[in-house]
């Protein structure tokens, strides 16, 4: 713990421009932020100063670069409780696995998300209301059939079984976001070569439909997949930009956000082909604001 001295003297160490100057100077050279953050320390400046300086610089350094090629604004996004390694977190009623994490783009693997019987309730409860699966039509606002998308499909309201609340009531707890801004959780079917090829979640913002679609609650931000059950072969979430296949275990989730809705989040994704048996996924959207 920093004593009160310590502390005065870290605030008498102003961000100056020229020190801004100096660390984006120092990323562009190739260097790490601990190496940069270690070169302060050794220069005279506290430790809490260096890292601020570095974050709030950077941050704002690649915010600049965005804004001149033409990128939309980052927003805020879901971020799971990860800064010390953990290997479980706790949502309230069970542990879940934190099986494996990325930073950029920012895609974690969760196990232990559903138990067997909360896959299998969910499974019953949507079978009777699945139809052909539709995708938002950016064009209009509107929903439509896609050929990229050969599943079936149906939305569950927010809260509408109690397996469902209590699935929304973790990944709320999961991820740190508000249950309110979540979408209704979508259910999934893929038979024996279904699939879904490679596509983004956010709403493009040059398609003209996509003004009405964020008034229910703004962009989408974090896509959760959940999967119900397990195919023989295939059927994996694939993340083609950085050669990522996430294997469909029942019971676990992948996880994924997207600061902006631009290509360049590396966020682009698919459902592989089902080569044996079927696939059952749920999938839950999170979204800036309050969905409704």
């Amino acid at each position: 713990m920093p004593t009160s001295s310590a502390r005065q003297a870290a605030s008498d160490q102003p961000i100056t421009p020229e020190l801004r100057q100096w660390i984006v100077a120092q990323a562009e050279a190739g260097h790490s932020a601990p190496v940069i953050v270690q070169s302060m320390v050794d220069s005279g400046w506290h430790e809490d100063v260096a890292g601020r300086a570095l974050e709030s610089t950077l941050r704002d350094h690649l915010e600049a670069q965005a804004a001149q090629q033409g990128k939309p604004p980052a927003v805020p996004v879901p971020e799971p409780a990860l800064h010390d390694s953990p290997l479980y977190i706790d949502v309230g009623d069970r542990r879940v696995h934190v099986l494996q994490a990325m930073a950029n783009p920012r895609i974690v693997v969760f196990g232990n998300l559903l138990s067997d019987a909360e896959c299998d309730e969910l499974i019953a409860d949507a079978e009777p209301r699945m139809k052909r699966s539709l995708t938002v039509a950016t064009k209009t606002g509107g929903e439509e059939v896609n050929a990229d998308r050969t599943s079936d499909g149906m939305f569950f309201a927010r809260g509408e079984t109690p397996v469902v609340a209590r699935l929304e009531e973790r990944i709320a707890r999961l991820v740190g976001w508000p249950l309110v801004n979540g979408e209704g959780l979508q259910v999934l079917h893929y038979r024996k070569g279904a699939e879904y090829k490679p596509h983004y979640d956010y709403f493009d913002p040059s398609e003209p439909g996509t003004p009405s679609i964020l008034k229910r609650g703004g962009q989408r931000v974090a896509t959760l997949v959940i999967y119900l059950n397990e195919p023989v072969r295939g059927g994996g979430t694939t993340f083609p930009d950085v050669h990522l296949e996430v294997a469909p275990k029942r019971g676990n989730a992948v996880f994924f956000s997207y600061e902006r809705p631009h290509p360049s989040t590396r966020t682009l994704h698919g459902g592989a082909p089902v080569i044996e048996g079927d696939k059952w996924i749920a999938t839950k959207w999170l979204r800036e604001r309050e969905f409704s």
